[in-house]
């Protein structure tokens, strides 16, 4: 149970960057760091085969922009319009010595790379006794609230939370960006590294030097006795804001961000829970078989002697995301929702 300002390990000079910034940095510094980690995918240099000029975009969201000027195009590679050639070859690059870092652009591609995911990268160390290590890094945009439509706006999370073998890293600042995706970078098994689109221009102050966060272990963004509220992703900026204007009110909640969801830390949750004895989770992913339900059901058979209240869960409704910017807006869980049934707890 630490709070993020506790975890850095690094000392120095530090600065405010924004959440791109921060994944950005830890790039450039991994890769001048170790020769074997290589970037592919989607426009992540930008330029190839053209007149244009190079690093014109740097993948969809620019987050790995200035990186082909200096590793060279040996080392950022544009790949086809091809994920599942590109998840192929980043599962093959990871036996062969390489460190990748594949992008997936839009999580909500993930089907079309599946099979090399499910059946081959996370399988890896199973199918062979052990002794290949498949250290890739799946970069992917994932919630709502881009005005992208359905087809590039989901929370396909619980998905891949799904499959032993796989580690689910989903950041909610620049700080824990950084030092997550360098652990991920590092990390020897495939890691799947999920980015909350509207979260890309926030901003905080991060170490300039490296610095790593362990898997597997959460941060308390607040902290209270009264509810815990378990927020995922982007919806920890909500939750936050939600525990600082009950805190006026004399109602003080634990804000509790996971931050990886595969390894989970259910000893923080359930040490969280047995103190205030309500829990609250935000999850956008869709109700039905979500982490929210998930974390639902652990801490229903672990510390239901604990519970005074009913748990309550605030998620995305069970469809599609609306392309209406108004519906939309609906749909993602909203400060006023998550309020509301942090009362709700409170009552009962």
């Amino acid at each position: 149970m630490t709070n993020t300002a506790k975890q850095a390990e690094a000392t120095g000079t530090s600065s405010i960057k924004t959440y791109r910034q921060a994944i950005n940095e830890a790039l450039f510094q991994e890769m001048r760091r170790d020769p074997t980690v290589i970037v592919l995918g989607e426009e992540v240099s930008g330029g190839a085969g053209t007149d244009g000029i190079d690093d014109a975009y740097g993948g969809v969201f620019g987050v790995t922009k200035g990186l082909v000027h200096e590793f060279s195009r040996k080392r950022v590679i544009d790949t086809p319009i091809s994920e599942s050639a590109i998840i192929g070859a980043a599962a093959g690059a990871a036996c062969t010595g390489l460190r990748p870092v594949a992008e997936l652009m839009f999580f909500d591609f993930i089907g079309v790379s599946f099979d090399q995911i499910f059946n081959q990268a996370a399988k890896f160390r199973y199918m062979f006794g052990g002794k290949p290590n498949t250290p890739m890094v799946i970069r992917a945009t994932v919630g709502a609230g881009w005005r992208a439509g359905p087809q590039h706006s989901n929370m396909l999370h619980p998905v891949v939370a799904h499959i032993p073998g796989l580690k689910v890293v989903m950041p909610s600042n620049a700080y824990d960006a950084k030092g997550l995706m360098i652990s991920a970078i590092r990390d020897d098994d495939p890691v799947i590294f999920l980015e909350y689109k509207t979260l890309y221009d926030s901003k905080c102050e991060v170490p300039d030097d490296l610095y790593t966060i362990p898997f597997g272990e959460a941060s308390f963004t607040r902290e209270g006795s009264d509810v815990t509220i378990v927020a995922i992703s982007g919806m920890v900026p909500r939750a936050n804001a939600v525990a600082d204007k009950l805190a006026g009110e004399g109602i003080s909640c634990d804000v509790i961000d996971p931050r990886t969801i595969s390894p989970l830390d259910v000893e923080s949750i359930i040490e969280s829970v047995e103190v205030t004895g309500r829990l609250v989770i935000v999850d956008e992913a869709n109700e039905r078989c979500s982490l929210a339900a998930d974390i639902s059901s652990i801490v229903a058979e672990q510390a239901f002697h604990a519970l005074r209240a009913p748990i309550r869960k605030v998620t995305a409704p069970h469809t599609p995301v609306p392309f209406s910017p108004v519906l939309e807006d609906l749909y993602i869980p909203s400060p006023e929702r998550i309020e509301q049934a942090v009362r709700d707890v409170l009552e009962a």
